[in-house]
């Protein structure tokens, strides 16, 4: 049957950030035709541009707490053979705030009782952790590391984590660091941190930044490919998939070594660039101060290289410079 030769790619929360790179990408790689792709959005609508920019996607509207929205996806679209899960309440403070809607919204429970509904092995589940599900307490976690998370945000993700490998038989989990790279399609309204950072330097005054967190930041077309890997692989041969991933870049960076770069990048002076400790703000959250992580398994199981962080910097600004 034709009809059965169609594989469909469903992105929860296609409309933030990582979601539109991710549609753009599977919207050029599905090229052959032989990928049908929609994507969720929370909203009333979804944003004109990327509906314009990619013709070939479809849009529901969906609330991932209640599940409403879901039933019509599966009746006009199909069961997804892949479904990526990008949606979440990603802010700290706003997870620290309001408890309650961080775990109703970052457990996808009714996503997951959802693809369960079908009766079949034939979803995949591809799930966006973090690697504020680590303490914080040493440098390069490795994944069997103890998580233990020092914010809500931390807590609502490792529930998201125990909730899908306990009831999902195929997941790919991927514990991701600070996501950076060019702006979307249609533009997100959160700050994105290299752009922000070169647009405070650009005024050439002093600006401080933390000397002492640590994370691996990741560009997002690494962050793109680690999704496509997972999603062809399944696609294209159907094998058992349960997997945990660290996916960071290859460089420990605090945030004042990023400014660094930036700075290094657009010929700013380092004069401008203060040297502060973290706890000199109060950001209303506990903060993890060493998150980086060891991303080996990565680069063996999928032959995956990511970018250092001084190209991803230079690739990301060089983007916004054409645009």
């Amino acid at each position: 049957m034709e009809g059965e030769k169609r594989k469909r790619v469903l992105v929860v929360g296609g409309s933030g950030y990582l979601g539109q790179h991710l549609l753009a990408a599977l919207a050029s790689s599905a090229g052959g035709g032989e990928v049908d792709v929609a994507f969720t959005h929370h909203r009333e609508a979804a944003p004109r541009q990327l509906l314009d920019a990619l013709p070939g996607v479809r849009a529901f509207r969906a609330d991932l707490r209640s599940g409403d929205g879901l039933e019509a996806v599966s009746a006009s679209f199909g069961q997804p053979h892949v479904i990526v899960n990008c949606a979440a309440i990603s802010v700290p403070r706003a997870c620290e705030t309001d408890p309650a809607a961080a775990m109703a919204t970052n457990v996808p429970s009714s996503l997951v009782n959802w693809s369960l509904s079908f009766g079949n092995d034939k979803s995949l589940l591809i799930h966006l952790s973090t690697d504020q599900v680590y303490e914080g307490l040493k440098s390069f976690y490795k994944e069997e590391d103890e998580t233990l998370p020092v914010n809500m945000y931390g807590n609502s993700k490792v529930a998201a984590e125990k909730f899908i490998t306990e009831k999902c038989s195929n997941y790919a989990i991927l514990r991701s660091s600070i996501i950076y790279g060019p702006q979307t399609i249609s533009p997100v309204e959160k700050s994105l941190p290299i752009q922000w950072m070169d647009s405070v330097l650009s005024k050439g005054q002093q600006v401080g930044f933390f000397n002492d967190e640590y994370r691996c930041p990741v560009y997002v077309k690494d962050m793109v490919d680690v999704i496509l890997s997972f999603t062809n692989s399944w696609l294209s041969d159907g094998k058992r998939i349960q997997v945990l991933l660290n996916v960071g870049g290859p460089d420990r960076v605090s945030r004042l070594q990023m400014a660094e770069s930036v700075a290094d990048v657009r010929g700013y002076s380092h004069s401008i660039i203060k040297s502060v400790p973290a706890s000199s703000v109060n950001r209303g959250v506990a903060s993890p101060s060493d998150i980086s992580m060891d991303i080996t398994k990565l680069t063996q199981m999928l032959g995956i290289q990511p970018i250092t962080f001084e190209d991803g910097v230079r690739a990301t600004l060089d983007a916004e410079a054409s645009t």
